[in-house]
């Protein structure tokens, strides 16, 4: 399998989105009513804005684009090292869904207008229920990539620097997005974010050569799938 995915990626990468595509629509229709409500008072605080719908579905486009402009530009080993951390956060998340299910309850009871804007976010509403929201993982992927832009030698092409504040702005309107909406509380969010760090170092940990894994199991260089 693992020889597979190598010579495969974008076979991988598809597999994965029917995995979790698959797990995430059955949660939505399994998870109801959630035995954990997630608010705070921060949330209370921070206005709704449905022009923060904008960025919010910018995520959608950003993921596959990311995942192959490095896979087309930078280095084999630079595509696998954005995927582990991030389809494991991903599976965690879902994990986390189904042992602790959780909600919320901060949308507003209508949103006015009928400017595309206001539609969209009904849209929105109408189609994805407020459950399975912490850790957000429309923060968590959004951090993940950003990451990816700053660690990948590929974008130290003066041509393609620009990239990265512009990964930096995307990232952090994504995630005012999903607190504008009130798609996500800011404990969600929070949670992303330190999922999003921790399994970036749990990653660099395993791809360092001089770290404990791999004086046990790699003597030479790491694979280029690795």
């Amino acid at each position: 399998m693992r020889n597979w995915c190598m010579r495969h990626p974008i076979g991988f990468m598809a597999l994965y989105a029917l995995f979790y595509l698959g797990c995430f629509g059955l949660l939505e229709k399994a998870i109801v009513v959630p035995d954990l409500w997630v608010h705070c008072h921060l949330d209370d605080l921070i206005p709704f804005c449905k022009y923060a719908i904008i960025p919010y579905v910018m995520w959608f486009p950003w993921i596959p684009f990311t995942l192959f402009y490095i896979l087309r530009r930078a280095p084999r080993a630079d595509f696998w090292r954005l995927c582990l951390p991030l389809f494991a956060g991903m599976t965690l998340s879902l994990l986390f869904y189904v042992v602790v299910p959780n909600g919320l309850a901060l949308r507003p009871h209508s949103v006015p207008g009928t400017d595309f804007f206001a539609e969209a976010v009904r849209a929105l509403y109408r189609h994805d229920t407020p459950t399975n929201v912490c850790p957000s993982i429309h923060v968590f992927n959004s951090v993940t990539l950003m990451l990816a832009y700053y660690r990948c030698n590929c974008f130290d092409v003066p041509g393609r620097r620009w990239m990265r504040p512009a990964a930096a702005i995307l990232c952090l309107s994504i995630t005012l997005s999903t607190m504008l909406l009130k798609q996500h509380s800011v404990i969600d969010v929070v949670f992303g974010i330190l999922l999003a760090l921790a399994l970036d170092y749990a990653a660099t940990v395993l791809q360092t050569e001089t770290s404990p894994f791999h004086r046990r199991t790699h003597k030479q260089r790491l694979p280029e799938w690795w």
